[in-house]
């Protein structure tokens, strides 16, 4: 079985913090995108809710999703989402049952 994993992080805006969260998190895309082991990087906003913002990530493996939160870009994220998230990330880390 492969070490990739699939990541979903789900990030709730606090009420009026929507534009700013949606532009840290796109901010975050091209530095993410360019790490070696990176797979994928997309984040999403739910159509249902607004707030709701929700990071689809694939990466080599559970080794190098730490690595990227290490990285300089990432802890820039982590910083500028602090105050303007409703409620603690969720993430979820996956790793598929049966080969693509």
């Amino acid at each position: 079985m492969s070490e990739e994993i699939t990541v979903v992080a789900v990030v709730k805006a606090k009420k009026g913090q929507e534009k700013s969260v949606a532009d840290a998190m796109a901010a975050c895309v091209p530095e993410s995108r360019a790490e070696a082991t990176n797979i994928q990087y997309v984040p999403n906003r739910d159509l249902d809710d607004p707030q709701t913002f929700i990071f689809i990530e694939k990466w080599a493996s559970r080794a190098a999703l730490q690595a990227h939160m290490e990285t300089p870009h990432f802890k820039v994220l982590a910083e500028s989402l602090k105050d303007k998230v409703a409620e603690p990330l969720s993430v979820r880390i996956l790793q598929p049952l049966v080969a693509e």
